[in-house]
């Protein structure tokens, strides 16, 4: 295929309108089987399938009861900031419960979320990219959205709710604080945390940071107006919503993640005595910039930066949560999964943690979208065990279900970009049922994964070092996409191209496919423009 060919090819990816119809077929490249016009076609294992259900009948059986599920969701954790995954104590801030964690389950080294927060909260409570659900990107203090996004979605923790399940969020929210879209109005029973990221709370108080807006009163009254939280909040579902405690200071937002995780600790002990199981997402407000360290842990990491503060305290709170669980007695009845909404918010340097990547939060290089992924459940996840398979934090909601006996449960009238990974992560030998990773921003396709290869039809390019959100453009690749092989060229800076790869032309119509989904089922608009 000539120049002109290809990039026609994959103008047509990018230009939606082009599309006529919905493409059910896939390239000669895919192995992927797609079952239904509305999921994301899939890998097959009969065989890791089949012995996975046999564990998860025996251990239901065994227990009486479903299985816990819980998610510990880190705030721009960078890929390289556990231990685990090179950081830890060789980078100033040692993470021995998440190593521990890692070296007794099964360590995802292709882990991948959206390349910022609202985007990854909402795609792993809906199994749905952020283009079909309208949550493109964070909603802002003034922000008008013209809809309410959640009004025909349908969460898991509804859908784990329907299955006999208590559902709770403790931390971070950051997909809507209006009324209708708070995390008790969208399916969870109960929520404990705040709406807001932590920057968007301190920057009201924090003078030395933000002196224009802290010390100008008719600025500061400008941004109250907006109507942004600036509390701890507590809310049930049909019930009360209350203001626990007002952040008027950078110390007590300090102690944001130790109030919530006491809040975690105390509700296991509960949630494990009662009937039924529970799903609970324990979203840590660290370490998002502006990090100010906790009291009990301020210096305590070899470093001293408050980031790799937050690094230990979350660390060390992800280690009481688990303790909690084996405490109650339910450990072995919990599927935990570890993870980082995004990558590392560089534009905060040195507030800022660590990948080995190019790019960082915001971006669709690897530093943007690939994040610790840990998945751990004792005696059900051989331990040590470790792989490069792909994973997006989107298959948490095919994979939630299909562990709570709910699989029945997924939606049918809309697309699910989610796959169940059931049977990757709990077979002793597992394959990952995902054979590519798309990855957008915003309302821009900008590249895929798939095998070891990965393939740009749009760049971030940064203007100036650290500035991957602030000093950035997005550019058309030109003649050809870029095609870079991540084995060999881990930090994108070469690629590969025709000229030395045979498949440059079946993963652009990979990525034709994949846009087809969005003629037929067209993208949400809820008018959050760049």
């Amino acid at each position: 295929m000539n120049l002109k060919k290809l990039r026609a090819l994959v103008l047509q990816t990018a230009v939606l309108a082009a599309i006529p119809s919905f493409a059910l077929s896939q390239s000669v490249l895919s192995k992927a089987q797609r079952v239904s016009e509305s999921m994301e076609p899939a890998l097959v294992h009969s065989e890791q399938a089949g012995a996975t259900q046999k564990k998860l009948d025996a251990l239901f059986d065994r227990m009486g009861k479903r299985p816990n599920i819980v998610w510990l969701v880190v705030d721009d954790m960078g890929y390289g900031d556990p231990g685990a995954y090179g950081g830890g104590a060789a980078i100033g801030a040692a993470t021995p419960n998440m190593d521990r964690l890692a070296s007794e389950g099964l360590k995802l080294t292709s882990a991948y979320s959206q390349p910022t927060c609202t985007p990854t909260r909402s795609a792993i409570l809906t199994g749905r990219l952020p283009i079909r659900t309208g949550l493109t990107r964070p909603i802002l203090a003034g922000d008008k959205i013209t809809k309410n996004p959640w009004a025909d979605e349908i969460s898991l923790p509804k859908l784990l709710g329907e299955a006999g399940y208590k559902t709770v969020l403790s931390g971070k929210w950051h997909v809507g604080a209006a009324e209708g879209m708070r995390p008790h109005d969208i399916g969870f029973d109960e929520f404990y945390g705040f709406y807001e990221a932590e920057k968007e709370i301190s920057q009201s108080v924090d003078k030395r940071r933000y002196p224009d807006l802290v010390l100008n009163p008719e600025r500061l009254e400008m941004l109250r107006r907006t109507g942004s939280s600036d509390s701890l909040v507590h809310g049930f579902k049909g019930g009360e919503t209350s203001d626990v405690v007002k952040i008027d200071s950078i110390e007590t937002m300090a102690e944001g993640d130790r109030m919530t995780k006491e809040f975690s600790v105390e509700k296991i002990k509960e949630l494990a005595a009662g009937g039924a199981p529970f799903f609970l997402e324990h979203a840590f407000m660290k370490v998002h910039a502006d990090n100010f360290a906790s009291k009990a842990f301020e210096g305590k990491s070899a470093s001293k930066y408050p980031y790799k503060d937050d690094v230990v305290e979350v660390d060390a709170y992800i280690g009481e949560i688990v303790a909690a669980l084996d405490a109650a007695g339910v450990l072995e009845n919990t599927f935990i999964f570890v993870t980082s909404d995004n990558g590392p918010q560089l534009d905060s340097w040195p507030d800022a943690g660590y990948t080995p990547f190019r790019g960082a939060k915001a971006s669709a290089w690897e530093g943007g979208v690939r994040v610790p992924g840990i998945a751990y459940w004792k005696g059900m996840i051989e331990p040590g065990r470790q792989s490069d398979d792909l994973f997006d934090l989107m298959d948490l909601f095919n994979t939630s279900l299909h562990v709570a006996g709910a699989a029945e449960k997924t939606p049918t009238d809309r697309y699910i970009d989610g796959i169940d990974q059931t049977s990757f992560l709990l077979a002793d030998d597992g394959r990952s049922n995902r054979e590519k990773v798309y990855i957008w921003s915003e309302h821009n396709l900008m590249a895929m994964r798939m095998y070891e290869y990965k393939i740009h039809v749009k760049v971030v390019e940064e203007h100036a070092q650290w500035l991957n959100i602030d000093m950035t453009t997005i550019s058309d690749v030109g003649l050809a996409p870029w095609l870079f092989n991540l084995y060999i060229d881990p930090k994108e800076q070469y690629p590969v191209g025709h000229r030395m790869n045979a498949f440059l032309a079946s993963m652009a119509a990979e990525m034709k496919g994949h846009a087809a989904t969005l003629r037929k089922y067209p993208p949400k608009d809820i008018g959050l423009g760049r």
